[in-house]
């Protein structure tokens, strides 16, 4: 079983992640898994996401985007960042 230590990541997702619905199907699965966050359209055609949760939490909502018609990230690069104590909820920007 895995620990349930709060964590926050910062994540950019590489590959056909733009206009093919990652961004509502990544709310959709935050608010199902219960992390925080955001997530949002960078300029150059990745996807930008700050989430916090635990790890579990964080994979789960990782494995749903995936799943999502269309989607398809080729690469993902991830950061550990300090976790947001004011955080309650989970937005698109």
């Amino acid at each position: 079983m895995k620990e349930s230590v709060v964590v926050r990541k910062k994540i950019t997702f590489y590959g056909w992640v733009q206009g093919v619905g990652f961004r509502y199907r990544a709310y959709q699965a935050a608010q199902y898994f219960g992390v925080t966050g955001w997530v949002k359209n960078n300029y150059d055609g990745s996807v930008g996401m700050e989430i916090q949760g635990t790890e579990e939490q964080i994979d789960q909502v990782i494995l749903s985007i995936e799943r999502g018609t269309y989607i398809r990230i080729e690469n993902m690069d991830v950061k550990t960042l300090s976790v947001n104590d004011e955080e309650r909820r989970f937005t698109i920007k």
